[in-house]
């Protein structure tokens, strides 16, 4: 890649520069604490303006992360099968949210992503999810939909307290999902070793029909942790973490996925004082990604010589150093980011040994940043944070000119054919964001109400600026565009929070107005309707309502809504893959040892849809009908350390599918998957 190695030293010895000179900052919960957490999760997920929080240890039994996070409010996601939903926030999916797995980016290895980053985050490795909407800190890059933070945190050992140990075990019913997950800490206030272990396997599940669902799935995940924590204010973490997705089953795709492996490394340090700064932290993270797709190895192929493969890979490296100083009235935050990624994918007919198409021609895409935002306190209740960032990208793809068998056209070939001047040479953006945002805290309440005004910009993805998959008939063509633009987004936002008498109100509103917006699109010549991308002008607006209630003693009600409308400027027509309103609801009793919980999610019916490929994009399956569905939860903890959780899913059996479908794997049709019918769990946990 463009000058990495050389980089990826300097960002190295940058952090083991300040781990070795400096003395840390760090909060360490104590376990008092850690149990007011959990009770407080228990109740409802912790909220702050535009951000929640939930602990994985609190969602049900044999449920893959994409699926979690679509029940926090203003998430949607698309099933293809049992494993790898993927997320949506605000209606603006893949790389336009930010996913960080415990601080790393890890992209993953498919073209038709059946493996988003959050496919490689399992609930058992993991302590919290994070989902912040829209754009409240410029640090993690450009997503402007909003970020998902997977985290894990060991606290500091106590003096003498020298081991930890988590264990628990589930059971799904309606698809024999069984899991298992080990959470095992050694060491004392000097350092810690900790070891986590998870694993599940599913099979097919049925739809609310009594259909089965192409899902099954195993995942398996091991992470070793070694830290040094000399006293509270120091913390330094190495961590090797393994990934590996077996015979993973997708309805919605022509192809299935027999192997599936993630690799990361990290290496972390944060500190409190350090000469002017009041805290410093820096982090480094490899990622390898090895994936392969096939139509025959789990599935029977559609013709005997139509065996098709596509093995593929994705190569991410990632770092940041950020730092906050404190002068007068104001606190500020900067800190330089690194993300490169490098993707390799091709696909093959085994059954003659020809190569197909280069689909990820040798794609290279760099991005160096460097952020400043400063807080502002411009009276004791109101607050100004001002930001800047800068991106330095660089793509390029090096196997653009290479030559498929018989009569398949070159990634150059492609490019030029749909787009005219495009090939592979190295593409150079300067990328400037921006961020303005007004706090100022209620009068009469605790909480605040707030307006903010950003500017983010999005480069072309390696499918949206590269792709080139071949076909006979050119309607079933996937190509990339290397000329795209970045997105430009300017976003305006505004909402209250407020916690008072036993209420609470988390609203907000939203425009985002999008010059340059990448759109997946048809190619308008008669008998070739290949897949395309570009540059157009586009509008999402909406926002979220959560609204809560402590009703008595134990008694806690909360009802929410989210909605988005996205608009197509340029051709006057909607933008394919929009999900409609969404509600979330639930009542919870709480006593000293039961929790109770009726829950519902249901989506209002979608008419707004971009579903012909003729005269549109396409990506649309058509209209979808609204649906609700009812969860029944309950926990008993039956002594200090040990509790049972046990709840049905789609307690009355109804049938739908979420609007969100996915495109078959290199084909022209859309498939939306049904959901799982009825699903009975149970999960036994073990804390000491």
């Amino acid at each position: 890649m463009f000058d990495t190695p050389r980089r990826r030293a300097v960002l190295c010895a940058a952090l083991l520069g300040t781990g070795l000179s400096v003395h840390a900052s760090e909060h360490a919960a104590t376990h008092d604490e850690r149990e007011l957490i959990d009770t407080l999760t228990v109740v409802a997920p912790q909220r702050s303006p535009g951000q929640v929080t939930l602990l994985t240890a609190d969602v049900a039994a044999g449920r893959e992360t994409g699926d979690i996070l679509r029940d926090m409010l203003g998430v949607s996601g698309s099933r293809m099968g049992g494993h790898g939903i993927d997320p949506v926030i605000r209606g603006l999916g893949m790389t336009r949210i930010n996913v960080l797995l415990d601080g790393a980016f890890v992209h993953g290895a498919c073209p038709n992503r059946m493996d988003p980053p959050t496919a490689y985050g399992p609930t058992g490795g993991y302590s919290q999810i994070t989902v912040i909407r829209g754009i409240n800190t410029l640090e993690y890059g450009g997503g402007p939909g909003g970020s998902v933070l997977l985290e894990r945190r060991t606290d500091r050992f106590a003096p003498g307290e020298g081991l930890r140990t988590s264990l628990h075990g589930g059971w799904r019913g309606n698809s024999n999902t069984r899991e298992i997950a080990a959470d095992l800490a050694a060491g004392g206030s000097a350092g810690f070793i900790r070891v986590l272990g998870s694993s599940m396997q599913a099979d097919d599940y049925d739809d609310g029909r009594g259909n089965p669902v192409r899902s099954a799935f195993e995942e398996r995940s091991a992470t070793v942790i070694a830290g040094w924590t000399p006293n509270e204010h120091t913390r330094l973490e190495v961590s090797a973490e393994a990934q590996r997705l077996r015979d993973e089953l997708f309805a919605g795709a022509g192809m299935d996925s027999p192997k599936s492996d993630n690799d990361v490394l990290r290496l972390r340090y944060e500190t409190g004082r350090v000469g002017p700064l009041t805290r410093l932290s820096a982090q480094v993270a490899v990622s390898r990604v090895d994936h392969v797709m096939d139509n025959y190895s789990l599935r029977t192929p559609p013709s005997p010589m139509m065996l098709m493969r596509a093995p593929s890979q994705s190569d991410t490296d990632s770092g940041r150093i950020v730092g906050e100083l404190e002068q007068g009235q104001s606190l500020w935050r900067f800190g330089l980011t690194l993300q490169n990624n490098a993707r390799d994918a091709i696909r093959v007919n085994d059954a003659n040994g020809m190569l197909n198409s280069v689909l990820w021609p040798g794609v290279e895409i760099d991005q160096s940043g460097a952020f400043v935002e400063r807080q502002t306190t411009l009276r004791h209740d109101r607050r100004l944070i001002t930001g800047l960032r800068y991106d330095r990208v660089r793509a390029r793809a090096t196997r653009t000119g290479e030559q498929p068998g018989g009569s398949f056209l070159s990634p150059d070939a492609l490019y030029a054919l749909y787009y005219g001047d495009a090939d592979g040479r190295p593409r150079e953006e300067n990328n400037w964001g921006a961020l303005l945002r007004y706090e100022q805290d209620l009068s009469r309440a605790p909480g605040l109400w707030y307006v903010g005004a950003s500017r983010s910009l999005r480069t072309a993805d390696a499918t949206e600026r590269y792709m080139a998959s071949n076909a006979a008939n050119p309607s079933m063509r996937w190509v990339g565009n290397p000329n795209l633009s970045p997105e430009r987004h300017h976003q305006v936002e505004a909402g209250l929070f407020t916690r008072q008498r036993g209420w609470e109100l988390d609203a907000s509103v939203f425009v985002n107005d999008i010059h340059d917006y990448i759109l997946r699109d048809r190619f308008r010549q008669p008998g070739n309707n290949a897949t395309v991308y570009r540059n157009i002008d586009a509008r999402l607006w909406g926002g979220e309502l959560a609204l809560g209630r402590e009703v008595t003693a134990g008694w806690r009600g909360e009802v929410g809504l989210g909605y988005v409308r996205a608009e197509n400027r340029s051709d006057g027509r909607p933008i394919a893959q929009t999900p409609p309103l969404e509600a979330r609801a639930s009542a919870q009793y709480r006593s000293e040892r039961w929790l109770a919980v009726v829950g519902l999610r249901a989506a209002a019916r979608q008419t707004r849809v971009d579903d012909d490929p003729w005269t549109g994009s396409g990506l649309d399956s058509g209209p979808t009908p609204g649906w609700l569905s009812v969860n029944l939860n309950a926990r008993y903890r039956m002594t200090e350390n040990v509790r049972l959780d046990a709840g049905i899913d789609n307690l009355f059996d109804r049938f739908y599918a979420e609007h969100l479908n996915r495109a078959s794997t290199f084909d022209v049709d859309q498939v939306q998957v049904n959901e799982p019918g009825r699903s009975l769990w149970v999960r036994l946990g073990v804390e000491f």
